[in-house]
């Protein structure tokens, strides 16, 4: 049995190199001394599709490897499972060195542990949709009756509850390639390995597909190396990316990362025409709240409260931190003049608000709806922070990375 290597991450690649060529082997030395892909190429005729490429990959992490054309992403992905044997480095996975596994060991990993989700999505026209998905539990021999039934499970999860019997010509490319996944699914491996899965579907078919995606991640806790030629489709669903050129990781990064600090002039290239709104988070924009007082509180001590931190509204909460509404200075100070009351009696409720993991465009079009700082919630509604009108204008500004990061020029 293959020893194990103790590293961080479920997938753990290090040095790893392909070349293909006669004599791959004797091109290593020549790529550290400085000679480039093309110069190889053209004088000995062997392409150096992957250079010393090293990363780990987490548990339930979605791990994106974008590049161009001929940049070595599919490649890397496959000498992650051995469908491409690299030439020199190791890959871990589980801590297992895959290098040391004999056949059957290796067949059981692309059966139990790695799942793979093709560009063609390798189905069987012949076969129906329920038949396409538990294809991978019958080459596993799992018995007809328990195979149907995990493949009757992950068909509701990707919506296509309803057209088990249907042949795969009956389907349009978006449901064709919810049954690719459904099949990667059914198998509970997990890890999966999606090379370019979404690239053949019309544009508004691979959106619908992103989200649906993003949206399964939710429910369906795997660990992912996606493939993409897209930055957009890279940014979307990437908690971590890395940007390939001519065999090797120029960048690796948090969409944000990649976005507002590119490393050099092709990732500063690639980016340049992204909005800062579709990579930075959340948690990076949103402030302390100036003001947050207690729903019990009355209307003299709001009032005191903003004024001494010249404030123009304050956040109200309950005995639990959960958010109440919102009361402004001017209601407060006119309620005084009236009565004293509670705040609780005078709060603006139902505010709308973002979580964590929205979008910071959503939070754009709230501030710019509302006038006022959107609230960050949490699960249980408590208030994590808020997005101000101007932290948002910051970090839309050319080269800006954060509120607290001057911005160029």
């Amino acid at each position: 049995m293959s020893s194990v290597i103790t590293e961080k991450g479920i997938i753990c690649c290090q040095n790893l190199w392909k070349v293909f060529g006669p004599d791959p082997d004797s091109m290593l030395d020549n790529c550290k001394n400085g000679g480039n892909k093309q110069q190889i190429l053209e004088e000995t005729g062997h392409v150096i599709a992957v250079k010393d490429v090293s990363f780990n990959v987490y548990e339930n992490e979605i791990f994106v490897i974008m590049g161009l054309s001929g940049s070595g992403k599919s490649t890397l992905v496959r000498c992650l499972n051995r469908l491409v044997e690299p030439t020199r480095g190791k890959v871990l996975v589980g801590g297992i060195d895959i290098e040391e596994l004999n056949h059957t060991e290796l067949r059981d990993l692309r059966r139990h542990k790695m799942s793979m989700v093709f560009q063609g999505f390798g189905l069987l026209p012949h076969l129906s949709v329920l038949d396409n998905i538990a294809l991978g539990l019958q080459f596993r021999h799992e018995e007809k009756k328990l195979r149907r039934e995990k493949a009757m499970q992950v068909l509701d999860v990707v919506g296509l509850k309803g057209w088990e019997k249907n042949h795969i010509y009956e389907l349009s490319g978006g449901m064709q390639q919810r049954v690719g996944l459904a099949r990667a699914l059914a198998v509970e491996s997990d890890i999966i390995l999606m090379d370019e899965p979404f690239s053949a579907l019309d544009p508004l078919i691979r959106r619908q597909m992103q989200d649906e995606f993003i949206n399964l991640r939710s429910t369906v806790k795997k660990t992912v190396v996606f493939i993409t030629h897209d930055l957009l489709e890279a940014l979307k669903l990437g908690d971590r990316i890395g940007i390939m050129r001519d065999g090797e990781i120029v960048q690796l990064g948090t969409p944000e990362d990649i976005v507002t600090k590119p490393v050099d002039d092709y990732v500063r290239e690639f980016v340049q025409d992204v909005p800062a709104e579709k990579a930075v988070s959340i948690e990076t924009v949103m402030e302390d709240p100036e003001v947050v007082i207690r729903d019990n509180e009355d209307t003299e001590t709001a009032i005191n409260n903003m004024l001494a931190k010249r404030a123009t509204l304050a956040f109200v909460t309950d005995a639990h931190d959960r958010l109440i509404g919102v009361v402004t200075l001017h209601r407060a100070i006119h309620q005084s003049k009236r009565q004293t009351v509670a705040v609780k009696d005078i709060a603006k409720r139902d505010l709308p608000s973002v979580s964590l993991d929205s979008p910071l465009d959503e939070s754009l079009q709230l501030v710019a709806k509302t006038g006022m700082p959107v609230p960050v919630l949490d699960r249980s509604q408590r208030i994590l922070g808020v997005i101000t009108e101007q932290a948002l204008i910051k970090v839309m500004q050319k080269g800006t990375s954060s509120p607290d990061t001057p911005a160029e020029g």
